[in-house]
């Protein structure tokens, strides 16, 4: 956990993700990344130079076979942090795979689930809201970015949604997916079984594993690409002469 909170306050302090007097929200899912934030900004909270509060967001997706006794597990769990848990039912499942029938959903998915946590910080009387993207999915968003869009672009440390009005933050973006895990699993935290059907076949799954075959063949690649990134001095693309 040390080395997680050493990585998180980094990333923290170099972005300003917390200032004084802040109402934080983890978009809580029950998966590893999420439910390490929640812990690892507990802890933090302890000895942060910014005094703020801490709080969860579930959104309940709908889907039928959702695992209860985990989810039981994971309420317990904030309790014993402290942290007080909001879950949101919603109909998303229902919408995204019944209704529309998506043959690539998960866009659409994460736009729903953005709204839903957005809409209820705004009911709750706003806040930031923190989520558990790390240093892979950053890698693995500016390949998804470059292969399906066209552009060299990834998602932003902080951003402020100027529809919704939150501030949204990502505290675990220089951590390793790998160090996550791990810590996780030593630490024995409550995760909650992921039931969309989209799980592992998605097109981050895709990029995931792209990267992964190519770190095979150069050890260094995915530090490469996330140096790019975190170092924007390194984006030597063409410029028109003046």
């Amino acid at each position: 956990m040390q080395k997680i909170l050493s990585a998180m306050r980094r990333a923290i302090q170099d972005y300003k993700m917390i200032s004084d007097g802040d109402r934080i929200f983890v978009g809580l899912s029950g998966g590893k990344d999420s439910v390490l934030l929640l812990s690892a900004l507990a802890a933090y909270k302890k000895f942060s130079p910014e005094k703020f509060s801490l709080e969860a967001v579930t959104v309940d997706m709908g889907f039928k076979d959702a695992p209860q006794a985990e989810n039981l597990a994971l309420t317990e769990y904030c309790r014993s942090l402290g942290v007080e848990r909001h879950i949101v039912k919603t109909d998303i499942a229902e919408i995204v795979f019944e209704a529309r029938e998506e043959s690539n959903p998960c866009s659409l998915c994460a736009k729903f689930r953005r709204g839903a946590l957005n809409s209820e910080i705004n009911r709750l009387g706003g806040g930031k809201l923190a989520l558990g993207h790390n240093a892979d999915d950053v890698a693995e968003t500016m390949i998804m970015s470059l292969i399906y869009e066209g552009r060299f672009s990834c998602f932003s440390p902080t951003a402020f949604m100027d529809k919704s009005g939150v501030t949204l933050i990502r505290p675990f973006i220089y951590i390793e997916e790998y160090d996550i895990a791990h810590t996780v699993k030593t630490l024995n935290l409550p995760l909650v079984n992921n039931p969309c059907p989209q799980n592992h076949v998605s097109q981050r799954e895709y990029a995931k594993n792209l990267i992964k075959h190519i770190c095979k063949e150069v050890p260094f690649a995915k530090d490469r690409i996330l140096g790019a990134i975190y170092h924007p001095e390194r984006a030597n693309l063409w410029k028109k002469p003046e």
